[in-house]
């Protein structure tokens, strides 16, 4: 199994991966982009190939100062947490009973256990909420997609929301378990289906399953 030093060697090689880091230095030159450029690859840098029990996959970076920092639904300790991951707290202390602090939003304790916190735009610009919806992206996650499908340790594919869930396609390992909810977004969450889903209990229930550790969930 390659790990991500490989299999970025490999996308070098690619016409659209090419494009998307000229893009992005242009970018990163004349505009404010977050995350901040050290922090563009910090999931794949946090979770190793060989880590990973869990795929979490966001939309794009959080837009606003001081939020994004490489990982989806994540914020820096210092940083109020959004609603989405407020909900993401909400729904692990009734899932699985844990003690969760809603002050601390940052997700690295979960990265280095092996979820994999992953945008599908890695980058946005400030202020503008999928500012970097380009094709180069979509190639760049379908190849991200089908690289981790192939790993051959069984694999948890959390998918929220109608954005996440259309990579399900292309997930057929038969050796990994595809969750998936509505979004925990206020909008979404409110209308059902993602309270109650049970999504981080059956994770744990999956990984034991199959002789792999539980995720310690809680943040304390």
């Amino acid at each position: 199994m390659k790990n991500w030093s490989e299999f970025f060697n490999e996308l070098q090689q690619k016409d659209y991966y090419r494009d998307l880091m000229s893009f992005l230095d242009e970018e990163y030159a004349t505009k404010t982009i977050f995350p901040k450029r050290e922090n563009l690859f910090k999931a794949f840098e946090l979770t190793p190939v060989e880590n990973i029990k869990v795929v979490i996959i966001g939309q794009d970076p959080y837009h606003e100062p001081g939020q994004a920092q490489g990982l989806s639904f994540s914020v820096p300790s210092d940083v109020k947490p959004p609603r989405s991951l407020v909900n993401i707290f909400k729904e692990i202390h009734n899932d699985i009973g844990c003690e969760m602090n809603f002050n601390n939003g940052d997700l690295t304790y979960l990265a280095k256990q092996g979820v994999l916190l992953i945008n599908a735009y890695l980058t946005v610009i400030a202020g503008q909420a999928l500012s970097h919806h380009r094709k180069e992206y979509d190639l760049l996650m379908l190849d991200v997609i089908k690289f981790l499908d192939k790993i051959p340790n069984p694999v948890v594919f959390m998918l929220w929301g109608n954005f996440a869930r259309k990579y399900a396609k292309f997930l057929s390992n038969p050796e990994h378990l595809v969750l998936q909810s509505a979004h925990p977004s206020p909008l979404g969450a409110n209308h059902g289906g993602w309270f109650n889903e049970h999504q981080f209990s059956k994770t744990n229930q999956f990984l034991e399953n199959n002789h792999s550790k539980k995720i310690e969930w809680s943040n304390i």
